[in-house]
């Protein structure tokens, strides 16, 4: 029996000029979808990747196509050198991505998709004026009792590990919460550098419309089991990861559990499949004993392999 693997993908912020490049030059299919997904979009976002400009790539709409473009080109190269999961999870816009390696989208599909939800996203609520933030070293009971007074909009968005809990809200509320949340006790709060307030019921609006354009795409029940960021738990069905996608938009991500549920699982390993080491970091923080890959580049991706296919009498 071989190793049994989860494959967990980035969200928005993970994002960076350059991303993937080395590797897409090295390798042909990678070539091949940076320009289907240039065709597929209508736009260069090949271009955007490789130069830039960073605000440009920052925003919603290009941020996440950029992400599960980068996200899937790697899973894809994982699952040719005969790495596979045996289930997925993704942080926030990552659930795309899990989706398509799960089967549950295609991929030009999923490109579209998170595109358009980008552009709902930003046009759900007035440009520069909803924010979030990270709030370290303090526990999701103490930050809700402290933003809950607020006249502004400032809810729970990411639950990520303990002591790292991102809110999200007006821009006005989220200035207001800060020096509160410093005085309960925060080691640090550090804005993000994200152009709305994600995952609050100010992106209510961008729900029905959204819900519109989720029924124009075709679900496929998932070959492999996907984590879902309302639930914290497995599905597997069509038309109940199409209502749980609905209502992320506006719901936490609940990623510290499905964490919990991933370590629990006895796998072998947990494998970050895309930009940078994130979630890698979140994993770590809720178990510092936890296997845990982030296949950013070539050498990690080699690395991820060489570690999958040696004999299990290794002590692996």
């Amino acid at each position: 029996m071989g190793k049994r693997v989860a494959f967990v993908f980035p969200g928005q912020g993970s994002q960076k000029v350059g991303m993937g490049q080395e590797l897409f030059s090295q390798n042909q299919k990678a070539k091949a979808a940076l320009v289907n997904a240039d065709e597929s979009l209508g736009f260069s976002i090949s271009t955007l990747i490789a130069e830039g400009p960073e605000l440009a790539l920052t925003e919603t709409k290009h941020a996440q196509p950029a992400l599960l473009l980068m996200s899937s080109i790697l899973a894809d190269m994982l699952s040719e050198a005969g790495v596979k999961p045996v289930v997925t999870a993704g942080h926030s816009l990552g659930e795309y991505s899990a989706l398509v390696a799960s089967g549950v989208l295609a991929f030009e599909d999923a490109l579209k998709l998170v595109h358009e939800r980008g552009k709902l996203m930003e046009a759900a609520y007035p440009a520069n004026q909803g924010s979030m933030a990270a709030v370290l070293g303090l526990e999701a009971p103490t930050i809700k009792d402290t933003i809950s007074g607020l006249e502004e909009t400032v809810e729970l968005a990411n639950l990520n590990c303990p002591g790292q809990i991102v809110i999200s809200g007006t821009k006005q509320g989220i200035e207001v919460a800060i020096p509160l949340l410093q005085e309960a006790g925060a080691k640090r709060v550090i804005p993000l550098n994200v152009s709305g307030p994600f995952h609050s019921s100010l992106m209510k609006p961008a729900s029905e419309q959204f819900a519109q354009l989720l029924d124009k795409i075709t679900f496929h029940d998932a070959a492999i089991p996907v984590f879902a960021n309302v639930t914290a738990e497995k599905v597997e069905g069509a038309a109940e990861i199409k209502e749980l996608l609905v209502k992320q938009l506006y719901s936490p991500v609940r990623f510290h559990e499905i964490i919990s549920a991933l370590l629990a699982d006895e796998l072998d390993a947990i494998i970050e499949v895309g930009n940078g080491k994130v979630l890698s970091g979140l994993i770590k923080k809720v178990s510092r004993r936890a296997k845990v890959f982030s296949v950013e580049d070539l050498v990690s991706l080699e690395a991820c392999v060489n570690w999958y296919k040696e004999e299990e009498s290794n002590g692996e």
